[in-house]
């Protein structure tokens, strides 16, 4: 029973790093148009802050476009301020109707500041993934020691702990590998 459990907390910790980490991955503009980049950007929609695309229609016409309509026009001025105050480094175009949101082509040096970017997050998540792995080998030690399981069941349950920190952190660097591919291809 305690066995599971320590291993369960353990893939769930991992797991919840590995999302975050994606999470964060995904508003890397690879300067193609990426509905990502607008999570977390909220306006306020009758007294209330709301996700714009709660409050609208979020399309990618072409590679580098991302068209915002509003599903009530009264909203393109709150949602073009909230875009500008979010400093995604990308300037809205307003017709009156739609938001178009054309990304630049990025520069090489851009890329490379990305790349970066990107690394330094998978090495933040790979440290949480260690340190979920020590608090669970910690757990481990202290259930020996109190004679919960024995010392057989101590080593065969760190083995498990290791093998899934090294699935983790395998995950983590082919998402890094992944993202810095995309963010590198001209």
């Amino acid at each position: 029973m305690l066995y599971e459990q320590i291993k369960k907390e353990t893939e769930v910790g991992m797991q919840k790093t590995v999302d975050s980490f994606e999470k964060r991955i995904a508003t890397i503009k690879a300067g193609r148009a990426t509905e990502a980049i607008l999570d977390g950007i909220t306006f306020s929609y009758y007294g209330t802050e709301t996700p714009i695309n709660q409050a609208a229609t979020v399309s990618i016409p072409e590679a580098r476009l991302l068209v915002i309509k509003p599903w009530d026009k009264n909203n393109i001025g709150p949602i073009e301020k909230a875009i500008l105050k979010s400093n995604i480094g990308i300037t809205p175009g307003n017709d009156g109707e739609i938001i178009r949101l054309p990304f630049p082509a990025l520069t090489e040096d851009r890329r490379k500041e990305y790349t970066k970017e990107v690394n330094t997050y998978a090495e933040d998540a790979k440290i949480v993934v260690r340190n979920v792995r020590r608090d669970s080998m910690d757990e481990v030690k202290k259930s020996e020691k109190s004679g919960d399981i024995t010392e057989d069941d101590r080593y065969k349950l760190e083995d498990e702990i290791q093998k899934v920190t090294d699935k983790f952190i395998k995950t983590i660097e082919e998402m890094t590998e992944k993202k810095n591919k995309e963010l590198m291809n001209v």
